[in-house]
């Protein structure tokens, strides 16, 4: 089987714009970068068929290497409908964001932006030893491995600490449980 070099170029040119267009944040763009990406998917089963043959009508007469296969054709039907459905899907979209907020471009979220500028670290996976970050200080191993609890008397006589050492640094448990929770108390947010 050969392949149409026409049909490649074509069916490249309409992948790359595409995938241009669905990196936008205008829904129209990405609208239009959906369609382009159905209709180069069309091309792609359509070049998988190969050349053109007899219609695929049996007849004793007609040996079978000189029909068409009629597959690429049933899944080029299937992929218009779906396409279709996908556009008048986006085409609804588009047109209640315009409604509701008269732009067509995505807006940035206030809670994916303070999930973007959260730190990656994260005490109990980066910790040396894994260390149980629990309230009640008998259960938590030490930070050493082999001590039940890292509890030290502070220097004023009052209440111990319990530590644990994560990522090449020492703190304080109580830390290491709060980077664990939504909204981290150890951990400034960066300003604009």
């Amino acid at each position: 089987m050969s392949v149409n070099l026409t049909l490649l170029i074509v069916m490249g040119a309409l992948y790359a714009c595409g995938i241009y267009l669905i990196l936008e944040r205008s829904l129209t763009r990405v609208l239009l970068g959906l369609m382009l990406l159905a209709n180069a998917t069309n091309l792609l089963i359509l070049a998988t068929g190969g050349y053109a043959g007899l219609a695929p009508l049996y007849s004793k007469d007609i040996a079978a290497g000189d029909y068409n296969d009629p597959l690429p054709q049933a899944l080029i039907l299937t992929s218009i409908v779906i396409s279709f459905a996908v556009t008048a899907f986006m085409l609804g979209i588009i047109y209640r964001t315009w409604v509701l907020a008269r732009r067509d471009e995505i807006q940035d979220d206030v809670e994916d932006l303070r999930v973007a500028e959260t730190p990656s670290f994260d005490a109990e996976d980066d910790a040396e030893i894994p260390a149980e970050t629990s309230e009640f200080p008998l259960t938590m191993l030490g930070g050493n491995g082999r001590d039940i609890s890292d509890h030290r008397p502070s220097g004023d006589g009052g209440s111990a600490t319990a530590t644990l050492v994560a990522g090449g640094r020492e703190m304080l448990a109580e830390h290491a449980a709060a980077e664990e929770k939504p909204g981290s108390q150890n951990i400034a947010p960066a300003r604009k």
